[in-house]
C-alpha cells in the first residue's frame, strides 16, 4: 500500500498530513517540474464533507495513478514509489496542488 503525505490541510482526504483517499490520481502528462503536477483527487473541503471517516482507516490508498510521463517514477500510469509528498498552500483548486516527489525521467 501506498502513502500520500499531504500538506493540503484543506482537502477532504487529509486527516493529520496523510491522504486517506482510496485512489489517488497525480496529472499533469508533460511536467518539466513539481509544480507542473497536481492532485486531480483533491477535494476542497469547503465544498466537501471530511471524506476521512468514509474511506481506509489505515491511510494507505489501493491505487496510486500517474499520468505524468515526464516522471521517472511512472510505470505503466502507476507511481512505482512507496510514498509521495503533496503539497500546496492556499489550495482552492486542484491545479494549485503539486507532486514534491516528482522527479523528472531521461
Amino acid at each position: 500500500m501506498t502513502t500520500i503525505n499531504c500538506q493540503v490541510t484543506v482537502c477532504s482526504h487529509n486527516k493529520s498530513g496523510v491522504c486517506y483517499a482510496n485512489c489517488v490520481d497525480i496529472v499533469g502528462s508533460s511536467a518539466m517540474e513539481d509544480y507542473d503536477t497536481c492532485c486531480g483527487s483533491f477535494l476542497n473541503k469547503l465544498h466537501y464533507a471530511e471524506l476521512t471517516n468514509n474511506t481506509l482507516s489505515s491511510g494507505s490508498c489501493d491505487c496510486l495513478k500517474c499520468t505524468v510521463e515526464t516522471c521517472t517514477f511512472n510505470n505503466n500510469n502507476l507511481c512505482k514509489l512507496d510514498n509521495i509528498q503533496v503539497s500546496g498552500e492556499k489550495v482552492y483548486y486542484y491545479t494549485q496542488t503539486a507532486c514534491d516527489s516528482f522527479k523528472l525521467g531521461r
